[in-house]
């Protein structure tokens, strides 16, 4: 498959439009460490302001998602859980929030320094389809962290590629969402099918339809 460099107009588009093109492409960040980069095999959708009450957005702006209402090709982390740093792609004209959460990725570049993170991370050697193997576990493959909260992934230390074509993908439910967010009415969840690295669906035990 052959990948091209976006332009940011590609991401002014509603997550649920952008969230399925980003299967396939690979995300770069570069530190003092060296690169990763990472092939993206699993996505969740979320927009904001009353629609979608799984999205941090629902209620409206707050200082925690201001990133999501800014401009289009930004990344908006956040920290859940206590312990973990999740990222996305910020889409849609800036004001309007809507965000891509990064769910999965295969390591393509930089194995060796990926490992050596999630293994100081957890203490034990990790198979390489678990590196990047759900959303907490990507941002330290990559070396992201709160820090880069509204870094633009158009300019260093990012690099975005994209497919030339779109993948073939499945849509479903988005795991670990409680309440409504989590049910059939949001199957904005997408992945590309049989691919090793994509991670276990979970349904939140507070989710409901």
């Amino acid at each position: 498959m052959t990948l091209h460099r976006p332009r940011r107009e590609d991401f002014l588009a509603s997550s649920l439009e952008v969230a399925p093109r980003l299967l396939g492409a690979v995300l770069r960040h570069d530190s003092e460490e060296g690169p990763v980069a990472l092939r993206i095999t699993e996505v969740e959708a979320y927009i904001g302001d009353g629609l979608d009450p799984g999205s941090h957005a629902f209620r409206g702006r707050t200082k925690r998602n201001a990133v999501m209402y800014g401009p289009p090709g930004h990344v908006y982390t956040y920290f859940t859980y206590g312990m973990h740093v999740c990222a996305n792609i910020v889409c849609s004209p800036e004001g309007e929030a809507s965000a891509v959460l990064l769910r999965a990725a295969e390591v393509v570049e930089g194995e060796v320094l990926a490992e050596r993170r999630r293994v100081g991370f957890t203490g034990r050697r990790i198979p390489h389809r678990d590196l990047a193997r759900g959303p907490a576990r990507l941002v330290v493959a990559a070396g992201m962290s709160l820090a880069d909260d509204g870094a633009d992934v158009f300019a260093p230390p990012f690099d975005l590629l994209l497919p030339d074509e779109q993948a073939d993908y499945v849509a479903g439910l988005r795991t670990g969402v409680s309440g409504a967010g989590g049910g059939l009415a949001f199957p904005w969840r997408y992945w590309l099918p049989g691919d090793p690295t994509v991670s276990p669906y979970k349904r939140h035990p507070k989710s409901h339809d």
